[in-house]
């Protein structure tokens, strides 16, 4: 129920996943008679696959996630969550309040062994056309240098359990890719990575570079990943608002602006985290993807996809066996 369009794009998206996967049974939480009414108008009324599971309350994009925590406990994000946590479900996949949905995921579902704090990850596109995965994208705001080491174990479990990636490089973003610059707590993590034998650490990666290829997951702490991938999709939206004005100024271009205006919008698109693929809630014990809030039915249909792929690759449990041989090599 959640988003800025709510069943109006969640629906139709979770028609499209059913109609790809033969093996995929959804639940569709919230309120019942509206998510009836949009299945019956589709023409999806009674569908073997789906199914309707009925939450009193919706969490708002405004509410404050502490308040939804406490007072929104029959909302249907989580009751979503509940589904997850009594096994009823594999994943979880919304486009609602970020920030209820990891205070509620954080509560309910509660973290991996000898992880502290969750991680927001997406894969993003890069120029060699093998994604890069990114975390924190604004999970946990302020992280110690054994948080950030956290993250780069989980990182490297979902470059290589859901991409196929051997030996994922591993970069931290920092400033410089200089060993003398960056924060203490950047180059105590550099320190514990470059000792970790588990880890293929290739050293300090600068914003300029995420989309370079250089590096297979990018670890930063949730305030940067967030300001940075913001910035990226703002610069993407300025590069195709410049090039839509020289279309209209000029006549040879205009002439073929409507092939160029397609490519444009799709190279936007990518660089949005949550666009191109979902950004996982990652640490946890289940699996939770976050839509974009803003998400078209093909955007949506994208978050479900990436939690069929966790589900099949059982990415927590991938976590939980890496992190567990990861401290007992540090031990």
């Amino acid at each position: 129920m959640g988003g800025d369009h709510g069943p109006l794009s969640t629906i139709p998206a979770a028609i499209d996943a059913v109609s790809e996967n033969s093996l995929l049974d959804l639940i569709l939480v919230g309120d019942a008679a509206a998510i009836r009414q949009a299945l019956i108008d589709s023409g999806y009324a009674e569908h073997p696959q789906l199914q309707i599971q009925h939450a009193s309350q919706q969490v708002l994009m405004t509410d404050k996630p502490s308040v939804a925590l406490r007072t929104k406990r029959d909302s249907s994000m989580r009751v979503a969550l509940d589904l997850v946590d009594q096994q009823k479900v594999q994943a979880c996949v919304s486009a609602g309040n970020t920030g209820a949905l990891i205070a509620m995921a954080h509560y309910v579902l509660k973290m991996l062994n000898g992880i502290e704090r969750p991680a927001l990850i997406s894969a993003l596109p890069t120029t060699i056309g093998t994604p890069v995965f990114m975390l924190d994208l604004g999970a946990t705001v302020n992280c110690d240098s054994d948080t950030l080491f956290q993250f780069a174990v989980m990182g490297a479990v979902m470059a290589e359990e859901v991409e196929s990636i051997h030996q994922p490089k591993v970069a931290l973003l920092n400033m410089g890719e200089e060993e003398i610059k960056g924060s203490d707590q950047i180059k105590r993590t550099s320190l514990l990575l470059s000792e970790c034998s588990d880890i293929n650490y290739i050293g300090y990666i600068e914003g300029n570079d995420i989309f370079s290829g250089k590096a297979d997951v990018i670890v930063c702490d949730g305030f940067v990943g967030n300001v940075a991938l913001k910035t990226c999709e703002g610069v993407a939206k300025l590069i195709i608002k410049r090039f839509e004005q020289a279309l209209k100024n000029s006549m040879s271009a205009h002439l073929f602006g409507w092939m160029i205006k397609p490519l444009l919008k799709s190279i936007g698109t990518g660089v949005n985290p949550d666009h191109y693929n979902g950004a996982s809630l990652i640490g946890l014990r289940g699996i939770v993807v976050k839509s974009h809030g803003n998400a078209t039915k093909e955007a949506f249909l994208s978050a479900i996809r990436q939690a069929v792929r966790e589900v099949e690759r059982q990415v927590p449990a991938k976590i939980k066996d890496r992190l567990e041989h990861v401290l007992i090599d540090k031990a």
